[in-house]
């Protein structure tokens, strides 16, 4: 599973030229439904506006879509999507709403105005690079509850939840290059009085 890098979290950004606003949004987004859904969102915070442009990149299928509405052919959604695509971005889609101030701005200064609405809303986001990993769940009684921890800890794991009932129950995130052998470390400090299950490969945060 590759590692890709995307967005946290929505953000925007604007900036006006020769009168007219550009709004550019990010957001991430997994699947044609999520995209569509945000796109529908941005234009119903915008109705008045003229010109609601997009681009979405996902992961899953390397689907691409744009979406010029109404603008010139070539001026704004594939411009949008070049900013997705130079800066590395998947499961992203940018919206750049034009609300027109009454001065054309002729093809060319459409496409810098839509690329640098687009370039300035994902600068105003977290990028964040989604790395290949696993979940592991680490079942134990209370003995050896530090020893684990300080295992995950040396070994760069993230520890996601810690439940105490009658044993103790831990969730971890671990990167797929270390997970082998931080099982193997494990079993081994814990003479295997443990039980662990691993899931199935994973792309997580690790940020």
């Amino acid at each position: 599973m590759m590692s890709y890098k995307t967005v946290r979290n929505r953000a925007s950004s604007s900036i006006t030229i020769e009168k007219s606003e550009f709004i550019g949004v990010i957001c991430p987004v997994r699947t044609n439904e999520e995209a569509v859904a945000f796109i529908e969102s941005v234009r119903a915070e915008h109705r008045k506006a003229r010109h609601n442009c997009y681009a979405y990149v996902l992961k899953d299928g390397f689907i691409s879509r744009y979406s010029d509405d109404g603008e010139p052919q070539g001026t704004a959604g594939l411009p949008i999507l070049d900013v997705i695509q130079k800066t590395g971005l998947t499961d992203v889609c940018i919206v750049v709403t034009r609300y027109f101030g009454g001065i054309l701005l002729g093809k060319g200064g459409l496409t810098r105005a839509y690329s640098n609405a687009a370039s300035l809303a994902v600068n105003a986001a977290e990028v964040v690079e989604m790395l290949s990993g696993y979940c592991l769940t680490i079942e134990s009684d209370y003995s050896r509850y530090e020893t684990i921890i300080r295992c995950l800890g040396e070994k760069g794991a993230r520890v996601d939840k810690t439940e105490f009932t009658e044993n103790v129950k831990i969730t971890a995130s671990v990167r797929a290059e270390i997970c082998d052998e931080l099982i193997e470390t494990l079993t081994d400090l814990t003479n295997g009085g443990i039980s662990l299950c691993k899931s199935d490969e994973l792309t997580i945060d690790f940020s």
